[in-house]
């Protein structure tokens, strides 16, 4: 919020306002604020429920969303949502089809002092995701807690470990 409060100041003579407007920077702070969940990285509101909350239009709503892009604050991504339906192939057959349907789009916020990161995996410019999603694509090994050689419940997790091993093992 700091980095758009910033970006709000005039630059130009003749401009009220700088690379953001005040209502570009009341859609981030409904974003960020309201909508953003802060333990998973999700936030993915609709136009209308972000122009209700920063009291805009819902037209606003997307400008500001480009603005705030293009001052590298956030990021987005179509979510989609895949329907399989029912019906006559082009023979007059039993056939189905699959319908797409874009349900909104997921927000992502960018840290404006981090360095810019590589890969375009989304119709934006920017990479899209969320800030923790690099943890799901680690593939090395979780770190194991210290654990009592002493305790009865230590020696019960490396029984079950063993026979949780030998299953796999033995599948192969």
């Amino acid at each position: 919020m700091a980095r758009a409060r910033a970006l709000k100041v005039k630059t130009k003579s003749g401009k009220h306002y700088g690379a953001l407007t005040a209502k570009d920077c009341d859609v981030l702070e409904a974003l960020l604020w309201l909508f953003h969940n802060c333990k998973t990285g999700l936030c993915f509101p609709s136009y209308e429920s972000i122009a209700a909350k920063a009291k805009c239009s819902r037209s606003h709503v997307g400008a500001a969303i480009k603005r705030l892009e293009a001052a590298g604050l956030l990021t987005w991504v179509n979510r989609l949502k895949r329907v399989r339906e029912a019906g006559a192939d082009l023979f007059g057959g039993e056939g189905a089809r699959v319908r797409v349907f874009r349900t909104s789009n997921g927000y992502r916020f960018n840290d404006p002092g981090a360095a810019a990161v590589l890969g375009f995996l989304s119709k934006s410019k920017n990479q899209s995701g969320t800030s923790n999603q690099e943890s799901f694509f680690n593939n090395a090994e979780p770190q194991r807690p210290e654990i009592d050689p002493d305790s009865s419940l230590s020696a019960a997790l490396a029984r079950f470990e063993e026979a949780f091993r030998k299953k796999i093992r033995d599948r192969a």
